[in-house]
C-alpha cells in the first residue's frame, strides 16, 4: 500500500492529473512485497490473462507500474512512445525484441529506447516494475496543455 509521506501541499505533478492525483504526490513510498500480496488478491489475477498490475506513480512525464504475471503468460507485442525500464523483482521474464530475446531474472534491469516493439513473457511466476519516461509529458497531456 502506498504511504504518502508528505506534510505539505501536493506538487505540480498532481495538478496536471485529473484522476488519482495521489499518484503524483511529491513523495511516494511503497512496500513492494505488500503491493504484490494485494495484486494476488485482485480479480484480475484470476482472469485468463494471468496478470495483474498497479500504477504506483503517475506524473505527466513519468510512470511506474508494478506487474505480476503467472508462469507461461504473455503481454503481446506493444511499444511505448517513451523510454522504459523493466526491473525484474521476482521470477524470470523473457523480453522478445525484433532481433533478439533477452532473459531477465530477478534482480536485473533492462532499459529500452522509445518505440521499440517488444513482448513480455513470464517464464515462471514473475513480478517486475516498468518505468516509463516521456520527456515533455505524454502526448495526451501535451495536448491538454495547449
Amino acid at each position: 500500500m502506498a504511504r504518502d509521506l508528505t506534510t505539505h501541499k501536493t506538487g505540480e505533478g498532481s495538478k496536471a492529473l485529473n484522476r488519482l492525483p495521489h499518484l503524483a504526490n511529491p513523495l511516494l513510498r511503497f512496500n513492494l512485497s505488500e503491493e504484490l500480496r494485494q495484486l494476488r488478491s485482485e480479480d484480475s489475477w484470476q482472469r485468463e490473462t494471468g496478470r495483474s498490475s498497479k500504477t504506483l506513480a503517475k506524473y505527466p512525464d513519468f510512470r511506474i507500474v508494478l506487474v505480476l504475471m503467472k508462469a507461461n503468460t504473455q503481454m503481446k507485442e506493444h511499444h511505448a512512445d517513451a523510454r522504459i525500464s523493466i526491473h525484474s523483482l521476482q521470477g524470470k521474464i523473457r523480453i522478445h525484441l525484433p532481433d533478439q530475446k533477452i532473459e531477465l531474472p530477478a534482480g536485473e534491469l533492462l532499459a529500452l529506447d522509445h518505440g521499440i516493439p517488444h513482448d513480455v513473457e513470464a517464464v515462471e511466476e514473475s513480478a517486475f516494475l516498468i518505468t516509463i519516461s516521456w520527456p515533455g509529458g505524454t502526448t495526451e497531456e501535451r495536448h491538454d496543455a495547449s
